[in-house]
């Protein structure tokens, strides 16, 4: 299987279909729309709305089913990047090696444009369910729901904004880190199974590599703000130490570190191979995202 090719496949299906639904600036209030745009077409993988695809095809070929909730997971992750760069927050000029939203379009335009993507996300999802309204798309709405919301990454963006200059735990920290970033990639994987029609037994499973996938995606994110550029990365480097974050880098060190990333990934890899060949998409999205410079 290539990688690589799987993943730009995916990516542009996902693409195509955001630059149907998302208004261009045609369209009236065109700042708005320029605005939610400018971010969500600046660059990136398209991680989750992927893997939301990809855990749908373990199930059924027809990811099709699957798509309104890829788009949903990829505004929602945008809107969040946005206000996670605004000064309130972390205070980033830079993302995707350009301007953050903020600094293109000014403070009030950025929160409203994150807004509009949340909101639109949710429409998107709605009104999938509302054209085929079964358990299993409500279920993938509510897996989304869960994750971005107090249960999950606001939950963990909170606890980290009113965490900074203090030392935590590393219970503290893994309550950060399991709801800020493992969060949506576990809805992400959930929302595609179900729309599947996907079983709860095997959902669970996903569940539980998708924590660990989830966990060394973080604490690798923490290596690179160290040892990373501006160039590989695109946004400003040492910002965790710039905002006195503790971080698993500052709790146990960089070798640590990587041999935490290690057993995390490996155990990951062992519970996507419970679906066989119908998994290696997984297998070697975890091996490539524990190894990226990026």
């Amino acid at each position: 299987m290539n990688l690589k090719e799987s993943l730009e496949i995916k990516k542009q299906f996902v693409d195509n279909e955001l630059d149907k639904i998302i208004p261009d600036e045609t369209s009236y209030p065109g700042i708005l729309f320029k605005s939610m745009r400018y971010s969500v077409f600046a660059g990136g993988k398209r991680l989750r709305p992927v893997m939301a695809l990809a855990a749908c095809e373990i199930f059924d070929e027809d990811i099709s089913k699957a798509m309104p909730f890829a788009c949903a997971l990829e505004m929602i992750h945008t809107y969040s990047l946005i206000h996670d760069d605004l000064p309130a927050l972390d205070d980033d000029n830079f993302r995707r090696g350009r301007l953050t939203n903020h600094k293109a379009f000014g403070e009030n335009i950025a929160i409203l444009a994150g807004d509009g993507l949340l909101s639109y996300a949710f429409e998107v999802m709605a009104n999938a369910v509302a054209k085929n309204p079964s358990a299993a798309n409500a279920k993938a709405l509510q897996a989304v729901a869960f994750a971005a919301g107090v249960n999950g990454m606001v939950a963990g963006q909170a606890l980290d904004v009113v965490s900074e200059g203090k030392p935590l735990t590393k219970q503290q920290l893994d309550f950060i880190n399991i709801n800020k970033t493992a969060a949506m990639i576990v809805g992400s994987v959930k929302a595609g199974a179900y729309a599947a029609g996907a079983e709860e037994k095997d959902v669970d499973i996903l569940e539980k590599a998708a924590i660990k996938l989830g966990l060394a995606f973080q604490i690798q994110d923490d290596i690179l703000d160290v040892v990373g550029t501006f160039e590989d990365l695109g946004k400003a480097i040492h910002s965790d130490e710039k905002n006195e974050k503790t971080t698993y880098v500052t709790l146990f060190g960089l070798e640590r570190c990587k041999e935490i990333v290690e057993t995390l990934s490996n155990e990951a890899i062992e519970l996507f191979s419970h679906f066989g060949e119908k998994a290696e998409f997984f297998v070697e999205l975890t091996k490539y995202l524990v190894d990226r410079k990026s």
